[in-house]
């Protein structure tokens, strides 16, 4: 089950860099093919720089989420690892609630599921 938690917290940190690059470095490309319905090139133009901040946000996300991984003390593990999983959720709603379901599904449904293996 030790495997299984780490390789979850391990897909959960590969997601969140994911993040990073496509809204920070990619988002005129692939944030438009992901998130341009509807949308014209403009629109990824002038939110590029918020964009981008956001996607700092996803990599110390995941910064936090490896760190908890290489960290030795079990208490401070589990404490990083709980308040990065439950700003994820946070985040995950927000997302879900003022842009798409699809990003409550994406982000925080596998932060909930990590928040409920690692606490059992």
């Amino acid at each position: 089950m030790e495997l299984f938690f780490k390789c979850w917290i391990i897909l959960i940190a590969v997601q969140h860099f994911f993040f990073f690059i496509m809204e920070s470095l990619l988002w005129k490309s692939l944030g438009r093919k992901i998130f341009g319905k509807g949308r014209n090139i403009d629109f990824f133009n002038d939110t590029a720089p918020l964009a981008f901040n956001q996607g700092v946000y996803n990599l110390f996300l995941c910064a936090g989420l490896i760190l908890s991984l290489i960290l030795r003390d079990d208490q401070c593990v589990s404490t990083l690892r709980n308040f990065i999983l439950i700003c994820i959720v946070t985040a995950g709603i927000a997302g879900g609630w003022s842009v798409s379901r699809r990003i409550f599904i994406v982000q925080a449904i596998p932060a909930m599921l990590a928040l409920l293996i690692g606490n059992i």
